[in-house]
């Protein structure tokens, strides 16, 4: 906040108003009711543009659409009147015009003026809904300048009037004329018991929405239509009066999501629509009120229903639509995420036992499956979580068990099936993956193999990088050696196929400490760079590096230890998409060997540890076994001591050797933990070495 200046007597400056820089009780606004939604639209609704005027009127149609998923609706109108008001009716049960008996309000009332109420609490009116917070209608009050709501219940018809949220009565038929505050439904005439629904027109209000936000109607034949498919024997009629020509539009499908996969398949089929279904059931702690009007955390018991319509066509293409009971997820799921791991399961299992992945073939992945698929997942539950109003993404966590269960025990019976037409299909489809994965591989190595010739053809890389043949970036390896002795027996010991190598001088630059231009000056730092070949910080292309692994390999020593520090400290800061991938390890060779005396049948001559703890572990056991052994015991002083076949036998053959895989569980953490160890700030380091000197067992220190 900037700082308030004292007036200078016989000046005043009206354009440098004086900022009252305390900070009470006083200060604090405290909105209640729908105040905060008109303060903050953009909580509810996500913006004040077209796009959150149209969420307000999803918000009304699918309040509509929830009484079609129970039931009790198969007609919705909306009409857009030239005015600039919106018009939605169903045939639904009305809403309740009975008195709530907390508030002593009407339902409608409660309905439209109280956030997070509804009849979609868990009080059994509904199973699945769309709306599930209890702030659609309330909001969609509150941002507008005039809302009328009409109910045809129990016999009569009833209306009441809102303006920006507050009940009352309008002297006119627009929003521009006298309004009172008035609470209350009105009762306006009689009619046949049987015939029920709710008809709400409102005014969105310029006051909140920016002058260019109109509904569009093309987002709302979409939408329309996606419903109608959604909800087999729904009609939904769309007019459209605002223009010179008036548009009518009506939608209705018998045929459910197996329809609308058809509808949105842009490619010729390779098979037909396949449709996945099944239950499951869950257990969701929740916060429901007790008898004592407190709110307590219960289990609840839940159903899921999971409905998919998938097909393959001979395109690229991948069309893939989610749904949570009639709310479209176009950002997914955990929903989503069970039917794309229970695909990728699947398949490769299928693709295995049929022989058509042999033994030496790789799994086909995600992205071969869905090339030329069309689907439309749906999923129905009580109270799903979302993440935010906007309910984009489906949070729920047990739903992503269950739909994977459920695809995969459909998908395989129908990859699996013995009738001859479905036998046809089966086969197309798997063979259509098995061909996407094998272009696939072709392309990557491909591209393998022009990198790595463009890369050895530039003279960037070091001289004293010994590298490997192999193309296959999944297979190669790039060992960081500790010194040119190491690396001489490392040369033997590799298998040059596929691992390279590359030595350093000792220990490198702690990057954490320097610049940027200090680290590419520093000639064993940018050699690790140009042989990764991926660049480094924000430019890091992880698909660019030209090893699948990157293998730190040091003396067991202190200074082993250091050395690794130093290199997972350049990784993580300049080129940590490889840790994040866990492709970053760290070699363990061997701290001791025991050559045995008369090894019996079946047993190696040399054993090797790679702790003292272990040495002595090994050394009771041996003796417990009758078995003699040499003194003294070699105990390793760095990697230059080993011979090739010892180096390659403990530490770099991938039959025999232990890697650890250097991992970043949190990011934010790590950058503190490395900035504590290797960053400038000596204080904090230092109380940290002091404070784990106590905790340190002196018989660990190797000295």
């Amino acid at each position: 906040m900037a700082p308030s200046y004292p007036a200078t007597p016989g000046r005043t400056s009206p354009k440098e108003p004086v900022i009252d820089t305390e900070y009470n009780a006083r200060n604090l606004l405290v909105l209640e009711g729908l105040e905060a939604v008109r303060k903050r639209p953009g909580m509810y609704i996500g913006s004040t543009d077209t796009r959150g005027l149209m969420h307000c009127l999803w918000e009304i149609i699918d309040n509509a659409v929830d009484e079609a998923l129970g039931g009790f609706c198969d007609r919705i109108e909306v009409v857009l009147h030239p005015d600039g008001s919106v018009e939605v009716f169903d045939n639904g049960r009305g809403i309740p015009v009975d008195t709530e008996t907390k508030t002593g309000l009407s339902g409608v009332e409660v309905v439209f003026t109280k956030l997070h109420a509804g009849g979609k609490f868990g009080g059994g009116s509904y199973v699945a809904t769309g709306g599930l917070h209890g702030v659609g209608a309330s909001v969609v009050n509150a941002l507008s300048e005039r809302l009328d709501v009409e109910v045809a219940k129990d016999g009569a018809r009833w209306e009441m009037s809102f303006r920006r949220g507050a009940p009352g009565e309008f002297a006119g038929d627009t929003p521009d004329t006298t309004f009172t505050p008035k609470s209350g439904l009105r009762k306006i005439g009689r009619i046949k018991k049987t015939t029920t629904g709710t008809r709400v027109r409102y005014w969105a209000d310029h006051q909140i929405f920016i002058k260019g936000a109109q509904f569009s109607y093309d987002e709302l034949v979409t939408r329309a239509r996606q419903t109608s498919f959604l909800v087999p024997g729904l009609e939904i009629v769309l007019r459209d009066e605002r223009g010179p020509e008036k548009l009518e539009e009506s939608f209705k499908h018998d045929g459910g999501i197996g329809e609308f996969c058809e509808f949105l398949a842009p490619d010729p089929a390779v098979s037909d629509v396949l449709r996945l279904s099944g239950t499951g059931h869950f257990t969701e702690t929740v916060p429901l009120l007790d008898e004592h009007g407190h709110m307590t955390p219960q289990d609840v018991e839940r159903d899921l229903g999971v409905d998919v319509a998938v097909r393959w066509g001979t395109g690229y293409e991948t069309t893939l639509r989610s749904f949570v009971n009639i709310i479209a997820t176009p950002k997914g799921g955990t929903h989503v995420t069970g039917y794309e791991r229970a695909l990728t399961k699947t398949f490769n299992e299928v693709l295995r036992a049929n022989r058509q992945l042999k033994a030496g073939d790789k799994d086909v992945i995600k992205d071969d499956i869905l090339e030329g698929m069309t689907a439309v997942v749906t999923v129905r539950l009580a109270e799903p979580q979302f993440e935010g109003q906007t309910k984009e993404v489906l949070g729920t966590p047990p739903v992503t068990r269950i739909v994977a269960k459920v695809v995969s025990d459909e998908l395989k019976a129908f990859l699996t099936s013995t009738k001859a037409a479905q036998k046809t299909k089966a086969r197309a489809v798997m063979e259509k993956v098995v061909a996407a994965a094998r272009t696939r591989e072709m392309a990557r190595q491909q591209r393998e193999t022009q990198r790595r010739k463009n890369a050895l053809e530039s003279s960037s890389l070091p001289a004293k990088l010994a590298d490997c043949r192999s193309n296959d970036n999944d297979r190669t390896e790039l060992f960081i050696v500790e010194g040119d002795s190491a690396l001489g027996t490392a040369k033997s010991a590799r298998n040059s196929e596929f691992q390279a190598l590359l030595p350093i001088r000792g220990k490198i630059l702690n990057v954490q400490k320097s610049s940027i231009a200090d680290m590419l000056k520093n000639a064993e730092c940018s050699s690790i760079l140009q042989v990764v070949g991926a660049g480094s910080g924000r430019t890091f292309d992880l698909e660019q590096a030209r090893y699948g692994r990157i293998i730190f390999m040091a003396d067991a020593d202190s200074d082993g230890a250091h050395i690794r520090c130093l290199l997972a400290t350049l990784f993580f800061r300049y080129m940590r998409p490889l840790v994040e991938a866990g492709r970053v390890f760290s070699a363990v060779p061997p701290l001791h060997r025991i050559e045995l005396i008369n090894p019996k049948k079946g047993m190696d001559k040399y054993v090797y540890t790679y702790s003292d703890p272990e040495l002595q572990r090994k050394l009771a056991e041996l003796t417990k076994k009758g078995m003699r052994w040499k003194d003294p015991i070699q105990r390793y002083k760095g990697l230059g001591e080993m011979d090739a076949d010892q180096l390659a036998e403990t530490t770099m053959d991938p039959r025999r050797r232990t890697l650890r895989r250097i991992t970043v569980d949190d990011a934010e953490e790590a950058s503190e933990v490395f900035e504590l160890l290797m960053g400038n700030e000596v204080a904090p380091r230092k109380e940290f070495i002091v404070q784990g000197a106590y905790e340190l067992d002196a018989d660990r220190i190797d000295a």
